[in-house]
């Protein structure tokens, strides 16, 4: 979407924030940009709005595009035949270039949230209003620049509506970070503002993720964010509970999460989309039916003794993945009207949401959706000292913490990974976090930085391994059609190399 047109679009949105008004109402009043966000009431108005713009990112459809076409995760046979250009997320065919609307949504939906919160870091006067904007446009440029590449820089002190450097636009996500570390508050009542540690921790991926050539990406400065972020959390007992919505899930091990309800509209309908449809045909309100948008791949949902990632005592497997599509009433689903095998092949677990059962429809799951949790910042701290030639500092800690939960503290004699090597650890920490993180949102972006989407992808994805067509231009998406045609700053030629 061009810019300039998302700053019209924020002064709006900041109007409808303040007045009150629904997206089909016409604003009560007619305010100029200074009035709107010269007050500081106003400003948290606004924060409050873009809060739940951010959220709802990661709601419905949308929240799980990024996960497709990865090693993790796959569309269902059905879901692949419905739409051929959301099927080439998984099939890396044709259909993903510049003209893919299931990416152009993703991308438009991005921008004015980033567009209202550079205007809040702008005009705010209180360092804790602007550390809350500055911390939102550093988690969407974050998650822009890892899947698009070079991308504008919206900064109303220095406006850059061209595509700019991926090192310009990682020093900016660091200098907001930085800000943020130092001017969020150490706890939030409101879960739905971040921390001073959340802000570490995204830092430290920020260090541990940006591309080496933009001589960012720094192991060590990383592990000073995540050593400040660590003590200050704790591992749950037992894994399955971070999914299970009956109890608290903002719980010690949560450094941010995205808040959901089971009631509309801030129902986050994840399970819609990564439940079965054959029991969905059965019963609509089974809190496990969907329609097979995401599955998981046959690498993440079987046991190393068949060429997956699970060994044997791992907890988590159960936790992670459903198996059994048994009714809590004993009926069995059948393969629906679609024919297609896959509807009865494991499933992710991890949006379930029991609350739903027998009441009401599985649309309205409301699970919290994890951004950032303590297992995750443990595992990257560990990929880190790996990198740093510290392998055997790196296998303590995680055998001490995640798979030491995992494996209810007596991990198998020939699982506990003492002795490999810098390479082996590497692998080992990739397969390590898809147990620990399946489905979170983090694997395309951990294969991005780690140089293995082609590998890995082309080996166990199997729409990607059918099509063959996977290249090394597909570690960017495309920069949307509809962007060069408006974006007078974007043409044709600033094209990601392969979609031109």
């Amino acid at each position: 979407m061009n810019i300039k047109i998302l700053k019209s679009l924020s002064l709006v949105a900041i109007a409808l924030f303040v007045n009150g008004c629904s997206l089909h109402e016409a604003p009560k009043t007619a305010l100029t940009e200074e009035q709107v966000y010269g007050d500081e009431e106003n400003i948290k108005l606004l924060l409050s709005g873009l809060y739940t713009q951010w959220r709802n990112t990661k709601q419905d459809r949308g929240g799980f595009m990024f996960n497709l076409g990865t090693d993790e995760a796959k569309q269902g046979s059905q879901q692949i035949r419905e739409s051929s250009i959301q099927g080439s997320l998984d099939t890396y065919s044709s259909g993903l270039n510049a003209a893919n609307t299931s990416l152009a949504e993703q991308w438009n939906k991005r921008w004015p949230v980033i567009t209202a919160a550079a205007k809040a870091i702008f005009y705010a006067k209180t360092p804790s209003l602007q550390a809350q904007a500055r911390f939102i446009r550093a988690t969407l440029n974050f998650e822009l620049v890892m899947l698009w590449g070079p991308i504008p820089i919206i900064d109303l002190n220095n406006m850059r509506e061209a595509r700019q450097p991926e090192k310009d636009v990682f020093e900016l996500i660091i200098e907001d970070l930085e800000f943020a570390s130092k001017n969020l508050a150490d706890s939030q009542a409101d879960k739905k503002i971040p921390t001073k540690a959340a802000a570490l921790a995204l830092l430290g991926k920020v260090y541990l993720s940006a591309p080496t050539a933009t001589g960012i990406r720094d192991y060590e400065k990383a592990v000073t964010c995540f050593d400040q972020v660590i003590p200050k959390y704790q591992l749950i007992e037992n894994y399955a509970d971070l999914f299970n919505t009956t109890i608290n899930q903002n719980s010690s091990e949560s450094i941010y999460a995205f808040q959901f309800i089971n009631i509309s509209p801030d129902n986050n309908m994840a399970q819609h989309h990564a439940g079965s449809r054959a029991v969905a045909d059965l019963d609509g309100n089974c809190y496990f039916g969907g329609y097979d948008l995401i599955m998981p791949t046959a690498y993440y949902y079987n046991d190393k003794s068949k060429g997956g990632i699970w060994e044997p005592g791992d907890t988590r497997k159960q936790g992670s993945i459903r198996y059994d599509f048994t009714l809590p009433d004993g009926r069995v689903p059948k393969i629906t009207w679609t024919g297609q095998q896959d509807e009865l092949e494991p499933h992710t677990r991890k949006f379930e949401d029991i609350r739903t059962q027998g009441k009401q429809n599985f649309w309205y799951s409301g699970g919290l959706i994890y951004y950032l949790r303590l297992a995750d910042i443990i595992l990257c701290k560990a990929e880190c000292l790996n990198e740093l030639g510290r392998s055997d500092e790196a296998i303590q800690l995680i055998n001490n913490t995640v798979r030491k939960r995992a494996f209810k503290g007596n991990i198998p004699v020939e699982y506990n990974w003492q002795g490999l090597s810098k390479e082996q650890l590497r692998e080992s920490i990739m397969d390590e976090r898809m147990r620990e993180l399946g489905f979170e949102g983090w694997r395309r972006m951990d294969l991005i930085r780690t140089g293995n989407l082609v590998k890995y992808v082309s080996e166990r994805n199997p729409w990607a391994k059918a099509s063959g067509t996977i290249k090394a231009f597909h570690n960017r998406y495309p920069i949307p059609e509809s962007e060069i045609k408006q974006n007078d700053q974007i043409n044709e030629t600033d094209q990601n190399p392969g979609y031109q």
